[in-house]
């Protein structure tokens, strides 16, 4: 195209026809317009394909973070009903149930006042943020879930800091001032490595009875 109109401008200029010289150049500098035009337009196409890349890798990236944080609660859930369990066997002797394994008795205690934070995964919904990057994101309906659970995320962390408080002043202070913790922590050890860590040892009430008695 462009040599088409180079040869219709040499051709008037060896024709002398100079009258029709501005037609040539207002079509020259419409090829020009039209020629920035097409390629801005395929820049931005090229620009939309980018973005639209990089929204679907961080909502697989997302999705797979839902996933491991899915396994994680079940394994959660999972643990705290071991001391649920626990707590109910505790519960049963301090109504009349007599303790007849003092190790058995001293795991369920130890499970029971063993604090445990939930981490859910969520390492692309920072970036996201951090990086100014959720406009990306272009289903609205998926941002606003992603920024509410975001917020139950954090209301959950505000229930654990206060729980692990109370538990702090009301359990394992008084704990550390009536028993050996260091025995019964040997001892608690034992049995969760199946004696492959520290010492059993021979536990009896007496461990335990500034606690209980």
């Amino acid at each position: 195209m462009i040599k088409f109109f180079r040869h219709i401008r040499q051709q008037l200029f060896t024709d002398n026809r100079f009258s029709t010289y501005p037609l040539y150049a207002i079509g020259e500098i419409a090829l020009v317009v039209i020629g920035i035009l097409i390629a801005l337009h395929i820049n931005n196409l090229n620009e939309a394909k980018k973005i639209s890349a990089k929204e679907v890798a961080y909502l697989k990236n997302i999705n797979n973070d839902l996933k491991i944080t899915g396994l994680d609660i079940d394994e959660f859930i999972t643990s705290r009903t071991q001391r649920a369990v626990a707590a109910r066997n505790i519960v049963e002797h301090y109504n009349g149930k007599p303790v007849t394994n003092w190790n058995e008795f001293n795991k369920y205690t130890i499970n029971v006042c063993t604090w445990q934070r939930f981490y859910q995964t969520d390492n692309t919904f920072k970036e996201l943020m951090n990086s100014g990057n959720l406009a990306i994101i272009t289903n609205d309906t998926i941002k606003n879930e992603l920024l509410a659970l975001d917020k139950l995320y954090k209301k959950l962390k505000y229930t654990e800091d206060h729980f692990r408080f109370d538990a702090e002043i009301t359990l394992y202070e008084p704990s550390y001032g009536m028993t050996d913790i260091h025995s019964l922590s040997n001892n608690y050890s034992n049995q969760r490595s199946n004696g492959k860590e520290d010492f059993l040892g021979n536990l009896s009430d007496n461990d335990f009875r500034e606690t209980i008695f």
